[in-house]
């Protein structure tokens, strides 16, 4: 079975449960994703499967990618992931895999790319909690101090300082699956994942 699937951020919502406890959760579409490509150790030295997600116009495909997407069907695809998987029995070029393969109760991890926030200072960026606003202090929201003495005369790497903000990947791990829908392709996660509304996600069976 495959270990994950290309999903799609919808955004939050929240549910109770039967004993009325509410549970904020992140609602994904999670495919479908189609088998574009099976790669085995004879030919690629390790197993697992290629995915597509987010079908695409055949003219904004390059041939290349049309000639590796014929393979698999006539369907072109935006985005290509792989996943690992134990065994390659059962499976085959245009396989649909659909949300159907996760569990509720089933613990994931998920990657996605996180809001960028441009050029912030150390405030925002780090959680500084800033200078003295009061008693004549005129240092409110700059780092302060950062250089070192005579040795080493410079600014050692690694130093928190202002600079790019987010629009980094980053993975929330053990996220509980509090609910699937597979008519329409959906999974409730207990939380919050990263990135922001209709960003593409990858989520992936905890292991």
């Amino acid at each position: 079975m495959s270990r994950g699937l290309i999903g799609k951020k919808l955004g939050m919502a929240g549910i109770f449960t039967t004993d009325g406890k509410y549970i904020p959760v992140t609602v994904v579409k999670t495919g479908p994703c189609v088998v574009t490509q099976i790669k085995t150790i004879a030919t690629d030295g390790y197993t697992s499967l290629q995915l597509g997600f987010g079908e695409k116009k055949e003219s904004r495909v390059n041939r290349p990618m049309r000639g590796h997407f014929k393979k698999s069907g006539n369907a072109c695809f935006e985005f290509l992931r792989e996943f690992d998987v134990e065994n390659l029995d059962g499976y085959s070029l245009g396989q649909v895999i659909t949300s159907e393969i996760f569990k509720v109760g089933e613990r994931v991890d998920v990657v996605g790319t996180t809001k960028g926030r441009g050029f912030s200072g150390v405030v925002r960026r780090h959680g500084f909690h800033g200078g003295s606003k009061t008693h004549g202090g005129h240092c409110h929201r700059i780092p302060g101090s950062v250089g070192c003495s005579a040795w080493p005369s410079r600014i050692l790497k690694g130093k928190k300082m202002p600079g790019q903000y987010g629009n980094t990947r980053k993975t929330a791990k053990n996220l509980e699956v509090v609910g699937v829908r597979p008519e329409d392709n959906l999974i409730l996660l207990k939380g919050a994942i990263p990135g922001s509304r209709l960003g593409v996600v990858l989520i992936h069976k905890n292991i």
